[in-house]
């Protein structure tokens, strides 16, 4: 690790919940991407959701209960417990030191079904890809599909493969939403309906993003606002799946953290059913309908018409 690494944990220590959680779920996809016991994958996402949607920071079980709080908790034993105070109050993990260590770009490529060790190390030395985000790319750009051997149904595994390992990671709340403190549909649809506003007026910060994005443009529009206590980072969805479906400037992903819980959503604009049309949080489906069930009654005069 960099000296310049290092002074940005010193000066962040003790980690927050978030970012203890990314580093788990960091871990999880590495071993993944190694075809690992499939029970030790688990069990670090187990750990980076349980943590995600603590109540409290890890740091201040820490202070009153030591390591014996962490055990108390859902999926976390006593090696992930000792593991994740290391990390909350060093920022080292030593599991995903030895992982960065052990995998090289060429080992790493090799890991997605479709591409052997020779392979890997011809796409590697010819088109310079060192992370599975570039190799995404190249099998969307059409880089891929010139290198001999690659079909279009091995073209097409790689392709499933990579939307799998590198999607993100859904903030799943251990409870249903209201329980676990999840923002407000009102608010969630307000905020969507306000970056996409803004988005579409050239008002808001362009950033480039990794994924497709072979020429390194600054063309996804990132809007960061506060409603009370919570904070929201918008962005549209820059997954394969979105391209693939051609709604990259329709489905919205918002970021939110209250204190140390935070978590993630999608808004899209549903296209059957009852809310056909309209724009609704995936996984709340229900309650979108009823807000705007409310929301038509509210707009309704005395003798219910609008």
């Amino acid at each position: 690790m960099s000296s310049t690494r290092t002074k940005e944990n010193e000066a962040s220590l003790p980690l927050g919940n978030g970012q203890i959680a990314a580093r788990l779920d960091e871990v999880a996809e590495l071993l993944e991407s190694l075809d690992e016991n499939p029970f030790r994958v688990r069990a670090y996402r187990v750990a980076a959701n349980c943590i995600r949607n603590l109540h409290e920071p890890v740091h201040a079980i820490l202070q009153r209960e030591g390591r014996a709080g962490l055990t108390c908790l859902h999926g976390i034993g006593d090696v992930l417990a000792r593991a994740i105070e290391h990390l909350a109050l060093t920022g080292r993990l030593n599991v995903l030191d030895q992982l960065h260590g052990l995998i090289q770009p060429e080992q790493l490529l090799a890991t997605v079904p479709g591409i052997g060790p020779e392979l890997a190390a011809r796409i590697r030395q010819q088109f310079q890809i060192d992370s599975l985000e570039q190799l995404e790319q190249a099998a969307y750009d059409g880089r891929l599909a010139r290198v001999p051997g690659m079909g279009t149904k091995r073209l097409q595994a790689v392709r499933d493969t990579l939307a799998g390992r590198l999607r993100r990671r859904p903030h799943l709340p251990l409870h249903s939403p209201h329980r676990c403190g999840q923002p407000p549909i009102e608010e969630l649809l307000e905020v969507d309906q306000s970056y996409r506003e803004k988005a579409a007026a050239g008002q808001l910060r362009q950033i480039a993003p990794r994924r497709f994005n072979p020429k390194g443009e600054a063309w996804l529009p990132v809007l960061r606002m506060r409603r009370g206590n919570r904070r929201y980072t918008s962005l549209y969805s820059n997954t394969a799946q979105a391209h693939k479906l051609g709604t990259t400037h329709d489905w919205v992903v918002i970021y939110w953290k209250e204190d140390e819980r935070e978590g993630q959503v999608t808004v899209v604009t549903s296209g059957s059913g009852p809310l056909k049309g309209q724009r609704v949080v995936r996984g709340r489906e229900a309650e979108c309908e009823e807000f705007y069930q409310h929301q038509a009654t509210r707009n309704a005069g005395p003798n219910g018409y609008t």
